[in-house]
């Protein structure tokens, strides 16, 4: 029996060769389709070198159980979550290892209803069976064919957040970093012309290629963002957008090239929803929360907060009935996309918040960007995480007016605020300081907790 190292948290992701290659593959499709006691399951892939033959392998896997496989073949995480529930599976699993690494690969997975998976229940069953290989009897009526219909489904849900009749002339540069969004996004644009949608598109780095030869696209990593900025600026676009490998996070650059920080966006999509739907929840992560919490009261809609990661927010938008949920790290969730996440909704919200505005994407995040100042995620690589994170709580701690732990640690005081959480993963403390509308405020602070920071490092 071998100890699977690619099982994390939520999903699989590893190193080829090492952690993850085609036998572990079909075991762990055995595994899924035995656990779930799973008849038809859902599989897509993305454009990495491996993930042809990993999700061969998969496949093999979920047949040897007598499964019907339906195949999206090259297609985006967020196309397997809707595929999922639109052909009624039993599951769904996208072979992607997203931004990681060239040499790794991984797989996301999910129940019926596009559900994710309990990590101390399903998931870890799964591994167990995948490590023992114990598995039943093989089983006939395995099957694999392609999922007829499953993007042009797609495209329609998507198109369905936004009123089409709204927008105005836009010319949007789009950055899918060789990564797997490239020919999805050219059906939802071509379903655009198609009805008469004003958008001009510039592309760059459009066509999937898993060598990355322009780098693994993270457009969250500073130093990826200046290619979309310059692009931008060279085009003179109205706005860019850039997708991360597997493309359920999207970010977003203004007619400037100025990167816009995810707690911005995600206050502009909870205006949004709450505009079209009043009254709504809107669900946030405990990171950088008052410019959230202040749209959402503005807005008269109710704030939720859910702790860190995709699994919690998802949980949270179907306990609440939630209409949109968004975690700073770009990834945002809607509860009409069977509650999960993706990263073609967001660009088309925004295409038409900025044409029913008739501002420009800067000037609609400039007042938020004051009113709310915030640091930024700011790493700290630190021995021992625990004590560096408790020394500061005890120095802060008396003068906060709210200590929340949901998500590592987060102090309020009366005009600023800070979070502190330690990595599940390495010896990393993060760090995200915010303010209300004093800039030099949170300069102060963010270098007073950087130092100290710095000193246990």
């Amino acid at each position: 029996m071998s100890d699977l190292t690619c099982f994390k948290a939520y999903d699989v992701r590893g190193r080829l060769g090492i952690d993850l290659d085609e036998n572990i593959a079909r075991r762990i499709g055995r595994a899924f389709a035995e656990v779930l006691g799973a008849r038809r399951v859902v599989v897509g892939r993305d454009c990495r070198a491996s993930s042809q033959s990993l999700c061969t392998a998969l496949v093999e896997g979920l047949m040897a159980a007598g499964v019907e496989v339906l195949d999206l073949g090259l297609a985006g995480t967020e196309e397997m979550y809707f595929a999922t529930t639109r052909f009624d599976a039993d599951g769904g699993i996208e072979v992607t290892a997203s931004h990681n690494p060239m040499d790794y690969n991984g797989m996301k997975l999910v129940g019926r209803g596009s559900a994710p998976l309990d990590p101390k229940g399903a998931l870890a069953a799964i591994k167990a069976l995948a490590e023992s290989e114990d598995f039943a009897e093989p089983k006939s009526g395995g099957s694999v064919a392609p999922a007829e219909g499953a993007r042009e489904a797609y495209v329609e849900r998507v198109l369905s957040f936004v009123d089409i009749a709204a927008l105005r002339p836009l010319k949007i540069l789009v950055n899918a970093g060789n990564g797997t969004a490239g020919p999805t996004f050219d059906a939802i644009a071509e379903a655009l012309v198609a009805r008469g949608a004003p958008l001009t598109f510039l592309r760059l780095h459009h066509t999937p290629d898993g060598s990355f030869p322009n780098g693994i696209p993270n457009p969250l990593l500073p130093e990826n963002q200046p290619v979309t900025a310059d692009a931008v600026r060279a085009a003179g676009a109205d706005m860019g957008v850039a997708w991360d490998g597997d493309f359920d996070r999207c970010f977003f650059f203004d007619a400037k090239g100025d990167f816009i920080a995810g707690e911005y966006i995600v206050g502009l999509l909870a205006a949004i929803f709450l505009d079209k739907t009043p009254g709504a929840a809107i669900v946030h992560d405990p990171r950088v929360v008052l410019n959230t919490r202040a749209v959402i009261a503005e807005a008269g809609g109710r704030a939720v907060q859910a702790r860190t990661g995709h699994a919690f927010l998802k949980q949270a938008l179907r306990d609440t009935g939630a209409v949109y949920g968004g975690e700073m790290s770009a990834h945002h969730y809607f509860r009409d996309f069977v509650y999960c996440d993706s990263g073609m909704i967001p660009w088309l919200l925004i295409a038409e918040l900025m044409a029913r505005r008739g501002v420009p994407l800067a000037e609609l995040v400039e007042a938020r960007r004051a009113a709310y100042p915030s640091s930024g995620e700011i790493n700290f690589h630190i021995a021992d995480p625990k004590a560096a994170i408790a020394a500061i709580v005890t120095a802060f701690e008396p003068d906060a007016t709210l200590r929340d732990d949901m998500d590592g640690v987060s102090l309020e005081f009366p005009d600023w605020r800070f979070n502190l959480r330690s990595s599940n993963t390495e010896p990393v403390v993060r760090l995200n300081v915010e303010a209300s509308g004093n800039a030099a405020l949170l300069a102060e602070k963010t270098a007073t907790l950087t130092k100290m920071l710095q000193d246990h490092a």
